[in-house]
């Protein structure tokens, strides 16, 4: 179980280079994906029932989307440590 699931975060991470040259749709498209995949195999590694499985890919699946969307505007967001953030260009 543990070999399948590290071989899968490898893959995730090499593919995470492939996005360098993708449309803005296909760029939320993989962020939905790869979301709900990391949320899946992080609830399957707990060994949650399937609705925590369920929450777990749809959690994932809504921060994928996040991040796919912050790459294309080329912005960060940074916690300030009191519960609010801003927004300031990545390095």
């Amino acid at each position: 179980m543990k070999t399948w699931i590290s071989a899968i975060a490898c893959t995730a991470v090499l593919g995470l280079g492939a996005c360098d040259n993708m449309t803005s749709q296909q760029r939320t498209v993989a962020g939905v994906t790869g979301g709900a995949a990391a949320g899946l195999l992080t609830a399957e590694a707990l060994g949650a029932d399937s609705k925590w499985r369920l929450i777990s890919a749809l959690g994932g699946a809504a921060a994928g989307t996040v991040v796919a969307q912050n790459q294309q505007r080329k912005v960060c967001a940074y916690s300030r440590g009191d519960g609010t953030y801003y927004e300031a260009p990545c390095p």
